[in-house]
């Protein structure tokens, strides 16, 4: 796809290990400024497809390219470069620092990226701006990030996604421990940035309730084999 910021091609990864399993996957596409919801049980090779797609993990063969760059054939440094320049990730258990500020969390990522903090402008007016948009109390980037409630901290984590305008985000299972109400908001919060800045998004779930928000539905089993090592 021309217009794709990920895609996969012929991707396959073996854990190594009697409780090892690899994963294949064939062909995986996202283009720019599309909303996908990839859904998947515990166990179905989530964790480890977005391992590859940030790559913290190399596969051991295929294609994985983001914005056109294969991440696959890059060094490791050379992926850490690549990850922070063009991927926002929201962790599932937000992975704030919790010695450091609000605002200290937000900018984090733009120091491992010199493109992404250029075009960032004043980084701290924009944090600002961000934590304004997503509904956090004036003032709350001088608090420290561990003193705020779980929502606010959700909160933070988008803001350090969102900070630099990264083409590609990354959420996993960022609605796990929310209510309906909740994740009705967040979501709202999220599709309103990532819309503002034509970023894509590619969300993991395992609730298939969210599809609706979402560009396209795609389900791990339709994209991706799984084989177990047996003991």
């Amino acid at each position: 796809m021309a217009d794709a910021i990920l895609t996969l091609s012929d991707v396959a990864y073996r854990w190594a290990g009697r409780k090892g399993f690899s994963l294949s996957v064939p062909d995986l596409c996202v283009a720019k400024c599309e909303s996908v919801l990839l859904l998947g049980e515990s166990g179905s090779g989530k964790s480890t497809l977005l391992s590859l797609i940030c790559g913290t993990i190399q596969p051991d063969q295929g294609r994985i390219d983001i914005a056109g760059t294969d991440i696959s054939a890059l060094s490791g440094g050379a992926r850490d470069k690549l990850r922070a320049e063009y991927i926002g990730v929201i962790f599932q258990q937000f992975n704030l620092l919790p010695f450091g500020s609000v605002l200290d969390n937000i900018l984090l990522p733009l120091r491992f990226a010199p493109a992404r903090r250029k075009r960032t402008g004043d980084a701290a007016a924009q944090a600002t701006q961000l934590c304004t948009a997503l509904g956090l109390p004036e003032g709350v980037t001088q608090a420290k990030a561990t003193a705020l409630s779980v929502g606010q901290q959700q909160r933070v984590a988008v803001a350090r996604a969102l900070i630099g305008h990264p083409p590609l985000i990354i959420a996993d299972e960022p609605t796990s421990a929310l209510d309906a109400n909740s994740q009705t908001a967040f979501l709202d919060l999220l599709f309103a940035q990532t819309a503002a800045h034509d970023t894509s998004l590619l969300m993991v779930s395992h609730d298939p309730r969210l599809g609706d928000r979402f560009d396209r539905v795609i389900r791990m089993d339709e994209i991706a084999h799984i084989e177990r090592a047996t003991l």
